[in-house]
């Protein structure tokens, strides 16, 4: 059934109008142009579409756009800008944590979820936390050590250079 639906995209109003049952991931991508998240799967089991929904984790290639009306979604967009990078970003830069990078953006997402619950997260945290998302490129190990890295600052820690 068609629709209009109001949805804070990484921190600005829209408005989309779609059939109610459209994938979130079809809108964000097609409707608004924000390419970050990506289509992997379609059946929640790779990660690649993964956005926060009132600061949750969702995968969005299932979740149709009627259920976030009225909530506040965030995309990988929205973590940072080039001009100011969130700390994942700089600590994915700096540990050469991306391969290829199909799967990076909603790695991001789940952890920047992960680091806004907990900034002191343990090795086991940030795995469990990352479980959901499957990297091809074997990049498992710097991807933790980044989001261990850009947990320091967010502590108010410094980070080696």
């Amino acid at each position: 059934m068609e629709g209009r639906f109001d949805i804070a995209v990484n921190g600005a109003s829209r408005t989309v109008d779609a059939d109610s049952d459209t994938a979130l991931l079809h809108v964000l991508r097609n409707a608004l142009g924000l390419r970050g998240s990506r289509f992997g799967c379609g059946h929640e089991q790779c990660g690649a579409c993964m956005v926060l929904v009132d600061g949750n984790p969702s995968y969005a290639c299932t979740l149709p756009v009627s259920a976030v009306s009225g909530k506040r979604v965030t995309t990988v967009e929205g973590l940072g800008t080039a001009e100011l990078p969130h700390p994942l970003q700089q600590a994915c830069l700096a540990e050469q944590a991306g391969q290829c990078g199909y799967c990076l953006s909603g790695i991001l997402i789940s952890a920047a979820a992960l680091l806004d619950r907990n900034p002191n997260p343990s090795r086991a945290d940030v795995a469990a936390a990352l479980e959901p998302h499957l990297c091809r490129c074997g990049a498992h190990n710097r991807i933790v050590r980044a989001v261990l890295r850009a947990a320091k600052p967010l502590r108010g820690e410094a980070v080696p250079a």
